[in-house]
């Protein structure tokens, strides 16, 4: 029968966990709480390091052409003035690729394509993980920010942490030549541009947990946003009220480690931080990559999931930190000035690969 795996969460990671252990020998279901793919989403901007663990999983040249190379990407003040402006070429020339933009339901759905059918079993939500470890040989928890399975391991012991925001997110019918953001005192507004006529944006300003505004969403976006630079205002006044998202923001207090025994924990489960550098859904994958990695044909289950431990957990770590410490750079409400010298300075040094 072989060795068999359950995952818990049909997201990215849970998707490519599953295509990755199955090209290793593994028979594996994945129960995802959902009753189907989602067919709306926000643009992902897959990096190069990402598109590597999508070519080790055999879909890397699928996602290539079903997302596009992005072209640039400028970091601008709410006036409109450039403070830097990424340079894809020479992020091309150092990691021998760009970073490619493509929809979240798009890659959703051609990880699942790779995937046997009946290997996905919709409308399965896992509350509690006990129980899976004794019919399994491993427990894979990618069940999202508020896993079941890392609460069956750590309880309430590593709780998730409010990053001080809260945030604004939807698809617009807009076309934008090239993305970017734009900094303003403690707010933030971002665009991708993930087709023709369609335009990823989100937006972000300081608050407690919990705040919502009082005149509604639409209202406040306007207030905060509504005279920033163009096309902001165009994308305030095209954008469908019904389909803005809204929500607190947070990540994880950091986890002593990502395995117990047989169970593993990756993405958001073991890791989620604030989105300020994209980069969730790529080390979801690399995640994903690397436990399939070591966890080879006549490789110790235990053992292997502790190496995966020592690769994967101080590179995201550190991720988190950085996330962390960029959303808070980003939204400085004085020293305006040195923050954008300090962006300047990080652009150049060139962004996580």
């Amino acid at each position: 029968m072989g060795r068999r795996a359950v995952v818990v969460g049909g997201g990215i990671g849970g998707l490519a966990t599953a295509i990755g252990l199955r090209r290793r020998g593994w028979t594996v279901t994945v129960l995802e709480r959902e009753a189907d793919l989602p067919t709306t989403g926000t643009g992902l901007g897959i990096w190069p390091t990402a598109l590597r663990a999508l070519d080790d999983l055999g879909v890397g040249e699928q996602a290539r052409r079903r997302g596009r190379p992005q072209l640039g990407g400028e970091f601008r003040r709410p006036d409109g003035t450039r403070i830097a402006t990424m340079d894809t070429g020479r992020l091309a020339r150092r990691h021998g690729d760009t970073v490619h933009l493509l929809g979240r339901p798009v890659l959703l759905r051609l990880l699942a394509e790779a995937l046997p059918e009946g290997v996905v079993r919709f409308a399965e939500p896992v509350t509690s993980s006990a129980g899976l470890a004794a019919d399994h040989d491993l427990v894979v928890g990618a069940d999202g920010l508020r896993s079941a399975v890392r609460s069956a391991l750590y309880g309430d012991r590593y709780p998730l942490r409010h990053a001080g925001v809260v945030a604004w997110r939807g698809l617009a019918p807009l076309d934008v030549a090239v993305g970017g953001e734009t900094w303003g005192r403690g707010a933030k507004f971002g665009l991708t541009p993930v087709g023709p006529g369609r335009t990823n944006w989100y937006a972000v300003r300081t608050a407690p947990a919990g705040w919502r505004p009082a005149d509604g969403h639409p209202a406040e976006l306007r207030r905060v946003f509504g005279d920033w630079h163009d096309p902001i205002p165009r994308l305030l006044d095209t954008m469908d009220p019904a389909e803005v998202l809204c929500h607190d923001v947070h990540d994880l207090t950091p986890l002593p480690s990502y395995v117990d025994g047989h169970v593993a924990l990756l993405g958001d489960a073991a890791h989620a931080m604030t989105p300020d550098l994209g980069q969730g859904a790529c080390q979801a994958l690399i995640d994903a990559v690397v436990l399939a990695e070591c966890l080879g044909p006549d490789v110790d289950v235990a053992a292997g999931l502790r190496e995966y431990d020592r690769r994967r957990r101080p590179p995201t770590r550190r991720m988190v930190a950085l996330a962390r410490g960029a959303g808070r750079l980003a939204r400085l409400r004085r020293g305006t000035r040195l923050r954008d010298a300090a962006l300047r300075l990080a652009v150049v040094a060139g962004p996580p690969g």
